[in-house]
Formats: structure tokens, C-alpha cells, sequence
């Protein structure tokens, strides 16, 4: 999977995951300046099954854990999945306050 190229458009405020000049995969978020909801993971149709939403996710984690100063709230189904498969990223959640 090294054809795969991973950007973060902030413009559009979405991840983006191209496959040579196929864009396959996307992960939409909410960057408020403390946290980055992650609220949308999708992929092209044509290009489901592969594993590329998984892969987005997983770049989209790692950049944001790389920058360090932003905390992650699942608003995706699939990233909480995600991070259910991946207890050892859980440190990057948002701890949201009990009542």
C-alpha cells in the first residue's frame, strides 16, 4: 500500500487518502483548538473492502498524536470501533466530565 498518499485538507477539514489519483477514503473532523472530533469516516464505494478506511483512521490518529496538542472525540461510529480495536491509543480520547 505504498501507492497510498494521506493529507490533511484543512480547508475542507477532512483527511483525505488517495490511492495514485483516486481519492478512496476520507475522514471529516471538528477542530475547535483543544480537541479534533472525528465525525465522518467514509469510502468511494468502488473502493470499499480494502481496508482504507481503517487506514485514513490511523494516519488521522498518528498526525494528530504527532502535533500533541490536540485530544480525539469519536463522533464516528467507526472510530470508536476503531479505538476499541486499538486500546493502546486510548490515551489520545477526550476524557469527557462525569456528572
Amino acid at each position: 500500500m505504498s501507492d497510498l498518499l494521506f493529507a490533511d485538507d484543512k480547508t475542507a477539514s477532512r483527511f483525505t487518502l488517495h490511492r495514485g489519483d483516486d481519492l478512496v477514503s476520507v475522514l471529516d473532523y471538528r477542530d475547535d483548538g483543544r480537541t479534533v472530533a472525528l465525525t465522518r469516516a467514509f469510502t468511494i464505494p468502488t473502493f470499499r473492502g480494502h481496508g482504507y478506511a481503517a487506514i485514513v483512521t490511523e494516519r488521522a490518529v498518528d498526525a494528530i498524536e504527532q502535533a500533541g496538542d490536540r485530544e480525539i472525540i469519536p463522533v464516528c461510529w467507526y472510530v470508536g470501533e476503531w479505538f476499541e480495536a486499538h486500546p493502546e491509543r486510548s490515551a489520545l480520547l477526550h476524557a469527557r466530565p462525569t456528572s
